[in-house]
């Protein structure tokens, strides 16, 4: 059995949304894909895009250019450590969390391995790097790598963390803090 969820979206986010679509496309139409945007692509949420006469089609390509246009406001990591340092924290958080999925899966190197399988959450998944806040708030997220990788592999693989992350720790006596899987990793004194 499934269920379906609908959570209530304010009005000002669908503007927002809304305005979004408007300056990536130039030719959006405000108040008639962004709520369609903002839906979970499966089950009743498509329903209702079905209901208003938008194919489900349609409705896929609206989900994912809203998800395209919101992902495209993402800080960079050095705009989301510049603003935590105007914000006042004293340090950072970097840790990898696994988002786990069904719908990924690839080949792996040798025979029977699967590149998204982490046999650490025994599920597939894709490994993400996350930078916060001292209260856990996420200030920025890397891309997603295999989840079978182990989150220095994913940490090496985006070579523009570390360095970053050595001008934070550098300025100002501010820590950048890590579990000890990252222990070792570059220069990074604070670790």
């Amino acid at each position: 059995m499934t269920a379906s969820v609908v959570l209530p979206v304010r009005l000002g986010t669908v503007v927002f949304v809304s305005r979004l679509l408007w300056v990536s496309d130039g030719v959006g139409h405000p108040g008639r894909h962004p709520q369609v945007g903002l839906l979970h692509p499966g089950g009743a949420d498509l329903a209702l895009a079905m209901d208003n006469k938008i194919s489900k089609s349609t409705a896929y390509d609206y989900v994912h250019e809203g998800i395209d246009t919101l992902s495209g406001q993402a800080p960079s990591l050095s705009g989301a450590l510049l603003a935590a340092k105007m914000a006042g924290h004293s340090h950072v958080v970097i840790d990898g969390t696994l988002i786990e999925t069904d719908r990924c899966r690839q080949p792996g190197p040798t025979p029977g391995v699967d590149l998204f399988w982490s046999g650490k959450h025994d599920n597939h998944g894709g490994n993400v790097q996350v930078i916060t806040a001292p209260d856990e708030w996420p200030l920025w997220t890397s891309d997603v790598r295999p989840g079978r990788e182990h989150d220095t592999t994913a940490l090496r693989y985006h070579a523009e963390i570390l360095p970053l992350l050595q001008t934070w720790t550098g300025e100002d006596a501010l820590t950048a803090l890590g579990d000890l899987g990252y222990k070792g990793e570059a220069d990074t004194a604070n670790y």
